[in-house]
């Protein structure tokens, strides 16, 4: 079977900055337009399990159905951002995403805001979300914790404004009017996905690769999918801890409004909850981000930090009603910091362990793997306050899949090693070594090596062109 020659992309270092200023932008605006929504459907939670009389796990399926969809269609993203580049499957998430909230404004059942909510704007969320990541990624090496964490701050200023405005919403519109309003909020990903200028070319296949016999099928999806990082021990244990994270991360999300309804407080007080921990979300991803650039722990040990302490404070969370409203609102502050300090990390680790050449594929398959935990998560926490009648042991159940996912961090190889190992594939973005170069393009004469000050956005075409009549 002939190998793909193209499977190692020859990139330049890293611009650090530039355009990718403007694709971190799109990264906020979209980051807040997905989780920003996503955390703020505790408001709507309410709402349909009075309308549809359903109960709350029957209900918080429809938040897990979203986000299982968006990490499980997230390998088929990147796939075809590998095939046909960035701009186009972002522009396509986006419109899904609206499509999705639109229909969704005219179900009459849960199993139409499974297939709606859940399902379509689910899809459209894993279109938008992990390749944008991966391309502001692309952009940045030093400063990339602290990009990745001001692009995410939107998850913040929008989870500040939108539960009290989806509240408002559903008061002045019903909840129908509200969806449909957060459809037509979310078609504007579709700009966003416009602005999207990824600085690596789209991963091609051997052109001797041809027919469609089953060996030559299953090269091109081993290629396009990124599949032989599933045999790779540091890479399947960091995606096992993200699992865990996931499957606790989303609870307060999803049932910390109707936690504090339950607990005798006020709509506006339990929409004012999340928005509160909105701020501390903005500023956990900033000191985050800035702490990362600082060099002085390595990103896998604060992440592994700052999930520990999200588990503990999600333990407290069901203890900060002891002290009242103010109680409830300090607890939930420091779960919100936490949260968005961690958030950042989770993806700037990633070309730490594979490298930046196989980021955009290991992003895919990390989201798949992790869906098992956003799935289970929510509905086990419903189950939970069904059986015991509040959300306590939600919560404590939540806390403690954050410390088994902390726990599971400190198994990956050289963990305990005070300095950062050398990445499989050039993860610092520097130019390919002399053995990368020469396997890339065989036509080792005619591959000038440019200076790193030059800063090249891609190799000569040469290469490509080299590579295509071998």
């Amino acid at each position: 079977m002939v190998k793909p020659q193209s499977q190692k992309q020859v990139v330049g270092p890293a611009p650090e900055g530039g355009w990718g200023w403007v694709v971190v932008g799109a990264l906020f605006v979209e980051s807040a337009l997905v989780f920003g929504i996503i955390r703020s459907l505790g408001v709507f939670f309410v709402e349909f399990v009075q309308y549809f009389d359903e109960s709350a796990q029957a209900v918080s399926w429809i938040t897990s159905i979203g986000v299982a969809m968006q990490q499980l269609f997230s390998p088929l993203a990147t796939a075809l951002c590998n095939m046909y580049g960035t701009r186009p499957v972002v522009m396509i998430g986006g419109f899904l995403s609206g499509l999705g909230f639109i229909l969704a404004s005219q179900a009459t059942s849960l199993k139409h805001l499974y297939l709606t909510m859940g399902l379509i704007s689910g899809a459209g969320w894993a279109f938008v979300f992990t390749p944008t990541v991966a391309a502001v990624m692309q952009y940045f090496t030093r400063r990339r914790s602290l990009a990745m964490a001001l692009g995410f701050t939107g998850v913040g200023l929008s989870s500040f404004a939108f539960s009290p405005l989806f509240q408002l919403l559903v008061e002045v519109y019903a909840w129908r009017g509200a969806l449909l309003i957060l459809g037509g909020l979310s078609l504007n990903m579709v700009a966003c996905g416009a602005l999207i200028r990824p600085i690596t070319a789209t991963k091609a296949v051997d052109k001797t690769l041809k027919g469609s016999s089953c060996s030559t099928l299953l090269t091109r999806i081993s290629v396009y999918f990124e599949l032989p990082l599933l045999l790779q021990r540091p890479f399947l244990t960091y995606s096992l801890a993200i699992t865990f994270f996931n499957a606790g991360y989303f609870v307060p999300y999803v049932h910390l409004v109707a936690h504090s309804r339950h607990a005798g407080f006020s709509e506006y007080q339990a929409a004012f909850v999340i928005s509160a921990t909105g701020v501390t979300d903005i500023v956990g991803r900033v000191l985050s981000g800035w702490l990362s650039d600082l060099g002085r722990l390595r990103l896998i040990h604060m992440l592994s930090l700052w999930t520990l302490l999200l588990g503990l404070f999600l333990l407290a969370l069901p203890l900060g009603t002891l002290g009242g409203y103010v109680g409830l609102l300090a607890a939930s502050l420091a779960q919100g910091l936490c949260a968005g300090a961690m958030t950042p990390l989770v993806f700037a680790v990633v070309p730490e362990i594979v490298g930046m050449e196989r980021m955009l594929g290991a992003l895919g398959l990390l989201q798949l793997i992790e869906s098992v935990g956003g799935l289970l998560g929510a509905p086990l926490s419903g189950w939970l306050k069904d059986t015991t009648g509040s959300y306590s042991a939600s919560f404590a159940v939540a806390g403690c899949f954050l410390l088994l996912g902390s726990a599971v961090t400190a198994t990956l190889p050289g963990f305990c090693s005070c300095t950062s190992p050398k990445s499989p594939d050039d993860a610092e973005g520097a130019l390919p070594s002399k053995e990368l170069s020469q396997e890339s393009c065989p036509d080792k004469q005619s591959l000038t090596l440019i200076p790193l000050s030059e800063k090249p956005i891609l190799a000569p075409d040469h290469c490509a062109e080299t590579s295509e009549d071998q």
